[in-house]
């Protein structure tokens, strides 16, 4: 008991990055049927970042900015979120959500949408 008293931030913390490795397979497995669907692949990177290296057929739309591009982007299509770590694109993914977007999903590192 106190070795979880002791370590238990450190033990969240693992459990946290387990489960965003484990959502990014998830979706990565998921991509080839996504994209077949018509789904939107969005990086929310910066725009030095995008243009600094990118994936194919990605649309680049700063996090800072997603919310001014709603309207671009169709509800009726899936929507794959990634950026640098998926901490960017997880928050875009909430955006989205809150938005009315039902099908969005997030890829992790934009490098994921290569995989």
């Amino acid at each position: 008991m106190k070795f979880i008293q002791d370590y238990w931030p450190m033990m969240a913390l693992a459990l946290w990055f387990g489960y965003k490795w484990w959502n990014a397979r998830r979706v990565i497995a998921l991509l080839p049927q996504l994209k077949t669907q018509g789904a939107i692949l969005l990086d929310v990177r910066s725009e030095a970042e995008f243009a600094s290296g990118n994936a194919p057929g990605t649309r680049n739309i700063p996090l800072n900015e997603l919310g001014q591009h709603l309207g671009s982007i169709p509800k009726t299509s899936p929507v794959v979120v990634g950026c640098a770590s998926g901490t960017r694109s997880g928050m875009a993914k909430l955006v989205l959500k809150k938005n009315g977007y039902q099908r969005v999903y997030n890829i992790g590192a934009w490098r994921n949408f290569m995989s």
